[in-house]
């Protein structure tokens, strides 16, 4: 029998990505986006699809700056301080309490376990907010990486959608209340 130690968990914190960070990276300007986040940010935040994305949140800011907390965020891999991707909200919750997750990893940080320590703080935040009932997760039905990333967060499958650019996307949901990932369980349960 080995004695092997299994490694620790990987942890992040988050650093805001404000609407002139957003705007900047949207128009490819990494210089300026790390300016404005206070941290190096890695040349991924100004891929083409990063670009998109960023140009999404920075206008979805302009309209609704209550937002803001709710939005993507640079992740940042503790104790070493290196940006290892984005992660957030798509929004606040909505009508029915509901919140959707999104996540990114710069790709050099990914099989790493990055994913779920970003995923564990969105989901850690989600159940600490009074007014959110629902986390739901979107995943292309092909992206095995991320399927694999949500499994053992207490996520069921509720559906699917699809189009033609994106194929298939599956659709989960986990209650608020049903996150465990911060909730400390009375002694003797």
């Amino acid at each position: 029998m080995t004695n092997e130690l299994l490694p620790a968990p990987r942890r992040v914190r988050f650093v805001e990505l404000n609407a002139k960070a957003l705007r900047a990276l949207a128009d490819g300007d990494l210089a300026a986006g790390s300016a404005e986040a206070h941290v190096a940010l890695d040349p991924h935040f100004v891929g083409d699809r990063a670009r998109w994305i960023f140009g999404y949140r920075a206008d979805q800011l302009a309209a609704d700056p209550s937002a803001a907390p709710w939005t993507t965020r640079a992740a940042v891999s503790e104790p070493d301080g290196a940006v290892v991707g984005d992660a957030g909200f798509h929004g606040p919750p909505d009508e029915t309490g509901t919140v959707q997750v999104g996540y990114t990893v710069v790709p050099r940080y990914r099989r790493r376990g990055y994913a779920r320590a970003m995923l564990r703080a969105l989901l850690e935040r989600a159940a600490a907010e009074p007014d959110v009932r629902t986390v739901r997760a979107t995943i292309r039905a092909d992206n095995e990486a991320s399927l694999a990333t949500i499994a053992g967060f207490g996520f069921t499958r509720v559906g699917e959608r699809g189009n033609e650019r994106d194929g298939i996307a599956y659709v989960f949901e986990v209650p608020a209340d049903a996150i465990t990932t911060t909730r400390r369980r009375p002694a003797g349960d």
